[in-house]
């Protein structure tokens, strides 16, 4: 049994390990991916697409300057559906922001697992370690203490490393959702105005 339990613990750590670098993988390609629609560049890209919009009779902002965003490429499928009605524009555009909210969750659901699962792996790395100091108090007795210093050790090391995972990715998880509705409501914005502004064009 006690072999059982030394393996139990040796596969959490591993597993803490594994967990770890996949979350830090994750952090690093969606801050990335993020980055190239956040930041200042971008809300002044924003406020020029507004202003054209609202003051503007036909449309002249740049869709291809500097890196693609998803605010580019949101606005790039909005040109080609101009053409369409009232009712096809609003279908069309609801369609692209749901395909974009796909792309913006993407692999984050690997984070919110990690975040909420990584406690959990670290305290079974605990009950492990203590059902090992028990053991060892049992078949040593008074004379093992030290043995039983050392699991009871490892298993509150292991339950430090499920919350040294857990919690920097939860804060990351939330992070990315925070922006992902802020980027989301931005888009939404977009469309309203895409639509009065199509409106007012077939009127003139």
């Amino acid at each position: 049994m006690q072999e059982y339990v030394e393996i139990g613990e040796e596969l959490i750590f591993i597993a803490m390990g594994i967990a770890s670098v996949i979350a830090l993988a994750v952090f690093a390609e969606r801050f990335i991916y993020y980055k190239k629609s956040l930041g200042k560049k971008n809300e002044d890209y924003l406020t020029e697409v507004r202003t054209s919009l609202q003051e503007e009779p036909e449309i002249h902002w740049k869709t291809d300057a500097g890196e693609e965003s998803i605010y580019t490429r949101f606005l790039q499928f909005a040109l080609k559906q101009l053409k369409l009605g009232r009712k096809g524009l609003d279908e069309s555009l609801d369609g692209q922001i749901l395909s974009e909210k796909l792309e913006l969750e993407k692999r984050l659901p690997i984070l919110n697992t990690l975040g909420n699962n990584a406690p959990f792996i670290g305290l079974l790395g605990t009950v492990l370690g203590v059902i090992k100091a028990f053991y060892g108090l049992g078949t040593l007795g008074s004379s093992g203490a030290e043995v039983v210093m050392r699991s009871i050790s490892t298993a509150l090391l292991a339950t430090a490393a499920g919350l040294a995972v857990a919690i920097p990715v939860v804060m990351a998880n939330n992070y990315f959702s925070r922006k992902s509705k802020v980027i989301l409501q931005n888009l939404e914005i977009l469309k309203k105005e895409l639509l009065s502004y199509q409106m007012n064009k077939t009127k003139v």
